[in-house]
């Protein structure tokens, strides 16, 4: 008598999880499709330079996963989750660590927030995973941003830097594309570009009442010099580096050596004492 065969052998292997990778910085864009091509479970089907294109690129391949930036010239990434929600799951995967863009984004419908340096290429693939099957992921940064921010204050955020969100009213929308009008919470239009930091912060200080960040702008850090400060300030090594930002050790260190000049340190313990505001003389206000 013939064994009849187990149970779902012939149940064939689900199709590969579809992503549209979306960010502006092209090198960022190219490591992150050339990681996840190498998984038999998924397929980068698209990449966008903006939100613009991240809306055509999910109507023309109908994804089931968008890794979406938040700062990207044009439309940007909170402008474009509305419509992008409508089509596939969400995740944030960007520098962005503030706390309102954190629960903004959420609120948009974003179903994680990865913030970079925060996480393995296998982390990642994961997570992507996860949140492709309704599973949210979040980093150790958005989690506590989120958390922070609502243990503050549970209404909506009150301001959103460099007036992110508002692509709907001062960008066409592409053709057959509706950004959906999200009701901004009750402040002036003029009061949302008026809480970035400089580009050489970081996010990491306290606000509303608690310690500021250090100021960081009498360094003169490039952005990349500042990227790469923070990771360093994390405890990341030149190869979890040069990994997280897509660019090689040789490069990182070319990068450490011009940080440690300017913040006139000779180890990564004392600049990141610097950085971080933990150094004699280098709280808020030092000269």
């Amino acid at each position: 008598m013939t064994t009849p065969p187990p149970p779902f052998a012939n149940v064939p292997p689900p199709a590969p999880l579809r992503v549209v990778v979306a960010d502006d910085n092209p090198v960022v864009r190219a490591g992150l499709t050339a990681l996840l091509t190498g998984r038999e479970d998924i397929t980068v089907v698209a990449e966008a330079a903006d939100g613009r294109e991240a809306c055509e690129a999910a109507r023309a391949h109908r994804p089931d996963v968008v890794l979406l930036d938040v700062r990207m010239p044009g439309v940007d990434g909170i402008s474009a989750l509305p419509y992008l929600v409508r089509i596939a799951s969400v995740v944030m995967l960007t520098y962005s660590r503030e706390s309102e863009i954190v629960q903004e984004a959420l609120r948009r419908g974003a179903g994680g927030y990865l913030v970079h340096g925060e996480f393995t290429a296998d982390q990642l693939v994961s997570a992507i995973r996860d949140i492709g099957e309704g599973r949210p992921h979040f980093t150790p940064t958005a989690a506590g941003a989120l958390l922070s921010q609502l243990r503050q204050d549970p209404r909506p955020p009150r301001t959103l830097p460099e007036g992110l969100g508002t692509a709907r009213t001062t960008h066409p929308a592409p053709n057959g594309i509706d950004f959906p009008h999200i009701p901004p919470p009750p402040t002036s239009a003029e009061n949302l570009s008026q809480l970035q930091p400089d580009v050489a912060r970081s996010s990491s200080g306290w606000t509303g009442g608690r310690p500021a960040a250090p100021d960081r702008s009498r360094y003169r850090l490039s952005a990349r010099e500042a990227e790469i400060m923070d990771l360093i300030a994390s405890g990341m090594t030149n190869q979890q580096i040069a990994a997280t930002c897509f660019i090689s050790e040789k490069t990182v260190k070319n990068h450490i050596n011009r940080i440690f000049a300017k913040l006139h340190s000779t180890s990564r313990s004392e600049a990141a004492a610097k950085w971080l505001g933990t150094a004699p003389g280098s709280g808020p206000g030092a000269g």
